[in-house]
């Protein structure tokens, strides 16, 4: 039986801009045929636009003018990146990484999902014809089929990009409110539970090997892709012409 290896990176909190492209360096390296996971923070409370979101629309709201603010590769809706933890999955093409059919953010849900179970936290995967959208910038105030909720209201909004065939998503997993958008109730205001990052993280970690029978090996970024993440997070995710294209 073929084992799968992939790679397993330190918890590391950073601006936007290094965070972004540190996701896209992931996106590339799966391209090349490297699986990787990693959790991480953000060194300042920070909005996140979707990529194809307007800068204007999103900023005109209440505080969130307030924040620093970078926007994503992938698609979705904004993300107010302050008592929550992300993180990032990057899978190479094709099987057996990807299966014909199968929905990653689905998946994904389903993982954390169980982490939290083993941490007594009863969550949920919103369902067919549940749909609801309340607000047009908020991911979370947008509910579709596959989101994870908790009593009735989102607790983990992903997205993905494709590039070759090789899929990077990434997402937020609401810890507790956050005064820049205190009409979303995290974790700790739904259920009652103040979890950690270091708690929750470990309860993710094994739930995604368990569920995939993946190897997960602890490792680091190598140089080059430190290299490149200083110079992407440079020349793109810290320039207006990137944030501010639409």
């Amino acid at each position: 039986m073929n084992h799968l290896y992939c790679r397993l990176l330190p918890f590391h909190v950073a601006e936007g801009a290094w965070n972004m492209a540190a996701d896209e360096i992931l996106l590339q390296a799966a391209a090349a045929g490297t699986a990787s996971f990693r959790l991480y923070g953000w060194s300042q409370p920070t909005l996140s636009l979707g990529y194809f979101q307007s800068s204007v629309a999103s900023r005109a709201y209440p505080r969130l003018g307030e924040l620093a603010w970078v926007r994503r590769p992938s698609g979705g809706a904004a993300l107010v990146h302050h008592r929550e933890v992300t993180y990032a999955l990057a899978l190479p093409p094709g099987a057996p990484w990807q299966k014909s059919g199968e929905s990653w953010l689905r998946r994904m849900h389903v993982f954390l999902a169980e982490a939290l179970a083993s941490l007594g936290v009863t969550a949920r995967l919103c369902g067919e014809g549940e749909e609801k959208k309340i607000d047009d910038v908020l991911c979370f105030l947008h509910q579709t089929p596959g989101d994870l909720l908790l009593d009735n209201a989102k607790i983990v909004g992903s997205a993905q990009r494709k590039q070759r065939g090789a899929l990077m998503q990434h997402g937020s997993i609401l810890l507790a409110a956050s005064p820049w958008t205190p009409q979303l109730p995290g974790i700790r205001e739904l259920a009652g539970a103040n979890l950690s990052v270091k708690t929750l993280g470990a309860a993710v970690v094994e739930q995604l090997a368990k569920q995939t029978g993946w190897h997960l090996i602890a490792s680091e970024w190598t140089p080059q892709e430190r290299q490149c993440i200083s110079e992407l997070a440079a020349s793109k995710y810290t320039q207006a012409a990137w944030n501010s294209k639409r």
